[in-house]
Formats: C-alpha cells, structure tokens, sequence
C-alpha cells in the first residue's frame, strides 16, 4: 500500500529545503527525501564553509540560460531581500564581503540549522539516506519508491542539483526524471571553475602557484575584474571562475594582468626617466615582482629598459594588457561550483517551475537551465525557484 502526500520533493539541498517548507507552510503535507546521509553537503562546504548565501545586487542579467528571461518571475516573486529577512528572523549574524556577497559572520551551518528548523515548523517529513528506486505517474498520481516503501503523491518537486562536486553525492538523477517525462534537455557543462593549459602555460603557472592578483579576465564581449590564482593546474580565482561559465573549448581568453594601468606607457616613461632601470623591475610597479620577473621571461624582453627598443617594450605592455590564453580544458565537475544547462526552460513555466506538458512535476534548482554568477547568486536562485514551486505544488 503506498502511503498518501501532498508533495514529494526529491532533493535536500538549499532549492529542496526551500520548496518543502514553503509548501508545507501552506498546509501540504510533504515528503522531503535524498540519497545522501548528510543534508545540504553544497551549503556546508561554500563560502569557504561560511555560506554566501545571496547576493544584495541580484538581477536578472547575472544568470545564464538559454533563455535569460526565464529567471525574472521567480526572482520577482523572491528576492535576495525577502531572503535575508528570513534569515534575520533567525537573528543570523552575517557581513557584506565586497560585491553585494553576503556571508554568515559564523558558519554556513547557520543556514543550513535554519532551513532545517523551517521545514519542521511547517511538518515536513524529512528522510536522508532513501535509495529511490522508481518514479512514475499514474491516474491517481506520482508513485515514488523508496527502499523503505512506496509514496503517492499530487505533486513531484525535482531538486537533485547538477553533477558539480560528486564527492558529497551529486548525480544526474534529475536530468534522468526529466528524460523520463519527456522534457528536453541543454547540455550540460561545469561552471564556475578552474582553466587548465598546455604544458608551457602550466610551467609558468607551477612556478607562480600560490599567487594571487587583481585581474581582468574576458571573453568575447564578457569581462570580470576580480582575483586571478596562479595554481599548480592552471589559473583560478573569481574573475576566471566566472569566465569559465562563458568559455567555449578552443577560444582564447583575454588576460589584463594590470586593469588600472597603461603598461605600454609606463614602460616606455621607465626608459626615458630610468633607462638604466632593469625592464622586470619597471614592470613589478604594476605587477608582483616574481610574476612581473615571468611575463619578461615568458616573453623575452629582459635587460636594461635602455636595451631593448620602443617595440619591444610596447609588445610586453600589450602583453601585460592583453595576455591571449587559449585554456585546454577545465578541471571539470571535481572542482565546479555549478553545472551549466539542465532541464529547458521552455518547457517550464517561469511563474510556477512546473512542467507544461506533465501536470504536477516541478524542476527547481540547478537541474534547470539557469545558472548564476559567482557569488551568491545561484543560492538565491535556489531560494526562488524553490519558493516558487512551493507556492504552487
């Protein structure tokens, strides 16, 4: 015998957590369930374990989707504002970091306690570690079996997330409900993470690896000015971490190593007030000294400013300006934030999340085709969605 719900919602992570309280707020009576032992692995471990948890600039132009108008209902409806009013109604002490980030002063379990406490207010049943074995929808509705037994339901609400991070339990399950119930789906790519090179960019980032400046990093007509990381596999950092989501294999990406600065000018000023000055010297005015000491090696315009000619000089300021590297790959889903494409927009409706030809089945989250900036922005398209399709399940 298959035990009655109002709502299942597969998935306990931060769009899950969200959906089951809000819906059972409403008086439906909901089973939350997931795979995992642990619930909201992917709150506890971001920020630095933290939590940014939105973002106070948040509009529809920061996410990414083949439809970039499909956010803007959910994000109407929900907002970073609404967001952090629930979390001061927990009394959440929590700081602005730069950019609008907003991070929890103590620890991403903060978020993680609250969401959870929702959820019990409101009567959700919450089960971790259940094996879902099948997932069908019948006249009197969706049939969902547990290794623990069989639940029927009105609703279904989809929040499995990508396949980013598969070492605390993401899997494409979502993606596989989807494909079973006939909705397209975008391919699907990690996001939000490290470039890797060939061997010879690679060399000079080893050799740079721990070092960390303010850079602009673009692609095509799309440019971020934040952090760049020299690591043992390449480049990271927020600029390149937000580049990544836009980054299509085999295209350079453009490098300002000193955004503030003309570095053509300030070399060719160098020769003329210090022609004797040493060319890395003059350059680590802009650049850290050890990776001002590289770019004039990797380059090969080392020696005395007065040694090497105008063009030359002007060849290593463009450089410094505008450094053409063509990554070979990324460190894929191991590292990624997020997972790019999922489930079409278009066949959900923005106002509810739920399926236009499946009456009942809900997807929310990062299983859908809409991804976020760095920087709180995808949580809070977890909080819209998820509160979206609460409303409505």
């Amino acid at each position: 015998m298959a035990t009655d719900v109002d709502v299942v919602v597969i998935g306990a992570g931060a769009a899950g957590l969200m959906c089951a309280s809000t819906a059972g707020k409403r008086g439906r009576r909901v089973l939350l369930v997931d795979h995992a032992m642990k619930l909201a692995e992917k709150i506890r471990i971001s920020g630095g374990g933290r939590c940014n948890f939105t973002n106070l600039h948040t509009v529809p132009e920061a996410f990414l989707s083949a439809n970039p108008h499909f956010c803007k209902s959910a994000l109407r409806q929900y907002d970073q504002h609404d967001f952090v009013a629930l979390v001061d109604r927990h009394k959440i002490a929590y700081h602005e970091k730069k950019l609008g980030q907003l991070f929890c002063d103590d620890s991403a379990q903060n978020i993680i306690d609250m969401l959870v406490l929702e959820c019990q207010q409101a009567g959700v049943d919450l089960q971790m570690g259940r094996k879902i074995d099948n997932v069908d929808k019948r006249e009197d509705g969706f049939h969902i079996t547990l290794d623990t037994g069989i639940f029927r339901a009105q609703s279904l609400v989809v929040a499995t997330g990508g396949l980013s991070i598969p070492k605390i339990g993401a899997t494409g399950f979502g993606y596989q409900i989807a494909r079973q119930f006939g909705l397209q789906l975008l391919e699907q790519r990690p996001g939000l993470v490290p470039l890797t090179f060939d061997q010879d960019v690679l060399t000079r980032c080893k050799s740079l690896s721990g070092l960390s400046v303010e850079a602009e990093v673009g692609y095509r007509s799309t440019a971020f000015a934040e952090g760049l990381l020299f690591t043992h596999r390449g480049l990271s950092g927020p600029s390149i971490l937000q580049i990544s989501s836009y980054w299509q294999d085999a295209m350079p990406v453009s490098v300002n190593l000193a955004p503030h600065h003309d570095a053509v000018a300030h070399l060719l000023g160098g020769k003329t007030k210090q022609p004797k000055a040493d060319v890395a010297n003059c350059l680590a005015d802009l650049l850290p000294k050890r990776l001002a000491a590289e770019i004039c090696d990797l380059f090969g315009v080392v020696g005395r400013l007065a040694d090497r000619s105008d063009k030359h000089l002007r060849h290593l300021g463009k450089m410094v300006n505008d450094w053409q590297l063509i990554p070979n790959g990324t460190e894929g889903y191991r590292t990624a934030e997020v997972t790019l494409g999922g489930v079409d927009t278009n066949g959900l409706s923005s106002k509810t999340m739920e399926a236009k030809t499946v009456s009942g089945l809900y997807f929310i989250g990062e299983v859908v085709d809409v991804t976020g900036h760095l920087g709180g922005y995808n949580f809070q398209w977890a909080w819209s969605s998820g509160f979206v399709a609460g409303q409505n399940a």
